[in-house]
């Protein structure tokens, strides 16, 4: 016959207790919290068949059978207890004092700040297919890497520069293109956000052989932007 420190199923046994003083607390809190009277009569049917079943395997009765139906029980206990606590224990009109007394941490409402990004960008280019550019994009190698949070995405600024600048025309229409060749980031007329690591450029066929320019930042998810990373730039294949 397992000895009673073989089928012991750990922390699950305390599950029993916990589930006791949930009911006590529900006895007189349930209607309060909105908890119906038919969640906590399942609850109680749980905890009274686990508890029941333990008593056996703690006497004579313990064997390989009632073991598994002992594990089974505190198993449906701990989901039914899970449901309980995520549907109604978690909002409000729960109190810090009425957490300690289910022993339960209270839910952390106060909201983490998300720092702007503090670091650089940039990307390599390969060039996939014929008038497209693809961006592997990255910090900057000398950069701590800042939280997720902060570097939410990457946000892509190009311009298209064609051979001795655009015309009014097209610097002014919808391709803006670039009349000059760009020294900074803020140049460049274009931009987008993207969370991938690798970025396509689909260029039309008539923009092969220009010189389009790249630069890349950062950016939370509120938005915010890092510091520019340096300007970079390919020939469209």
């Amino acid at each position: 016959m397992q000895s009673n420190k073989d089928w012991m199923p750990g922390k699950r046994v305390d599950q029993i207790a916990m589930a006791r003083d949930w009911l006590q607390i529900l006895s007189a809190k349930a209607p309060s919290w909105g908890v119906p009277a038919s969640e906590v009569a399942v609850l109680r049917t749980l905890a009274e068949n686990a508890e029941h079943l333990f008593e056996k395997i703690m006497s004579s009765e313990h064997s390989k059978i009632t073991v598994a139906e002992c594990q089974t029980a505190l198993k449906n206990l701990a989901a039914k207890m899970r449901f309980v606590k995520n549907r109604y224990f978690l909002s409000p009109p729960l109190t810090e004092p009425d957490f300690a007394a289910l022993q339960l941490k209270p839910k952390n409402t106060t909201p983490t700040p998300i720092p702007p990004p503090a670091e650089q960008a940039e990307a390599d280019i390969s060039r996939p297919g014929q008038h497209q550019l693809l961006l592997h994009l990255r910090a900057v190698a000398n950069f701590t890497p800042s939280s997720y949070r902060s570097d939410y995405g990457f946000r892509i600024y190009f311009g298209v520069y064609p051979h001795g600048g655009a015309t009014v025309e097209a610097a002014t229409g919808t391709k803006r293109e670039l009349v000059k060749i760009p020294v900074s980031g803020e140049e460049l007329p274009h931009s987008r956000l993207t969370r991938r690591k690798r970025e396509l450029f689909d260029f039309p066929q008539e923009d092969s052989g220009k010189t389009v320019y790249f630069a890349v930042r950062f950016e939370n998810a509120k938005g915010e932007l890092g510091p520019w990373g340096p300007i970079f730039a390919a020939v469209i294949p």
